[in-house]
């Protein structure tokens, strides 16, 4: 073999070596430091200080409000690489101001008496090392007594796509409400233990529980975030089966009980046949199984049947006439929690790949 070619091959192996060195290295640090937050873990309750307007009552109307934010990211023109799109971070510290703003005033607009918020990063590479939760708390000022945030996941640094990674994001699920929570407590899901759990990374729901003056029992809130990204369909199954029979045992306390937020189901049961945009490529969203759901809980999904509105888009790519959307966003109520109406608020995708969602409720 002659000089040169020796030294090119020695070369080409050296690379090859320093590579899978790398690899091996960056694998390692994903591992050593995936985690999973521990279970029953109490949170802290933010408050004002101040008194409520009125008491919270039964026979009283209350609204509730979900809103996943997509991490600041999805103005309606905004595709994203783990959907099939091609971006993988907000576009600009600008573009988070302008996405969470706009997301909050949304919400005011609504005037809701409890609010959940979904993918609200504390400190992301996606998001630009931003406190999207100090964003929404300085917007929303004092209407609110009570608020808590509950750590959905802590990822490590996802070193993808190559030329933009994902990097490493802190993000969760944050409950407002106009009444003193006395307690709250989150709760650990179900997720993968296959290589998908480092996609998927880590679920949970808070459990908020406010108490009702001149009764025993409790309103109980459920916010929550369930998986997107897995390989094994039972999760899902399993993380709904946690939750409701959580909820039915609060239930069979005497509580009332309401659970809120995207779960990453078509809770219309078709969705891309309402809305117009069906296909084999976009099967991640499952109808919830009529025999999963308890004869004492309702599932409300959001729906005009005049003017419908789905509550998320595919973000393959940017909004348009071609987008797969579906209603995922939506609530679960114990029998004892009258629903007076639920809707979507129709926004165009214009600051998150999903849309508000509301319901109406009275305690009975």
């Amino acid at each position: 073999m002659k000089k040169g070619l020796k030294t090119a091959l020695k070369a080409a192996l050296c690379v090859l070596g320093v590579l899978i060195l790398t690899v091996g290295i960056y694998a390692a640090y994903v591992f050593i430091n995936w985690y999973r937050v521990e279970d029953n873990l109490p949170l802290t309750v933010e408050t004002t200080g101040r008194e409520a307007e009125r008491p919270l009552a039964v026979g009283e109307t209350y609204r509730i409000v979900s809103y996943n934010v997509g991490f600041g990211a999805y103005s309606n023109d905004y595709s994203f690489f783990m959907d099939g799109g091609n971006e993988s971070r907000a576009r600009s510290k600008e573009a988070v101001n302008e996405n969470i703003g706009g997301a909050t005033e949304e919400i005011l607009r609504l005037d809701p008496d409890f609010l959940f918020m979904e993918e609200v990063d504390v400190d992301g590479t996606r998001s630009w090392h931003i406190n999207e939760l100090n964003l929404v708390k300085e917007a929303l000022g004092e209407r609110y007594l009570s608020s808590t945030f509950a750590q959905n996941y802590d990822s490590p640094y996802l070193f993808w796509p190559l030329l933009e990674p994902h990097g490493a994001n802190q993000s969760g699920i944050a409950v407002f409400s106009r009444y003193p929570i006395a307690s709250a407590l989150r709760r650990s899901l179900p997720i993968e233990e296959s290589l998908m759990k480092l996609v998927d990374l880590d679920r949970c729901y808070s459990v908020q529980r406010i108490s009702v003056p001149g009764s025993d029992s409790e309103l109980v809130l459920y916010a929550l975030h369930l998986s997107a990204y897995t390989s094994d369909g039972t999760i899902a199954t399993k993380q709904l089966q946690m939750l409701f029979t959580d909820m039915l045992k609060e239930s069979e306390a005497g509580n009332w009980c309401i659970a809120g937020g995207d779960f990453n189901k078509d809770l219309l049961g078709d969705g891309g046949e309402i809305f117009g945009i069906s296909g084999p490529e976009y099967t991640w969203a499952q109808p919830i199984p009529a025999d999963l759901i308890p004869a004492e809980l309702s599932v409300i999904a959001p729906f005009d049947a005049d003017d419908p509105v789905p509550s998320c888009r595919n973000s393959d790519i940017p909004y348009g006439d071609d987008n797969f959307c579906v209603t995922v966003d939506g609530f679960v109520v114990s029998a004892n929690v009258e629903v007076i109406g639920a809707g979507v608020v129709d926004t165009g995708f214009r600051w998150s790949d999903h849309n508000p969602v509301y319901m109406d409720f009275i305690l009975r």
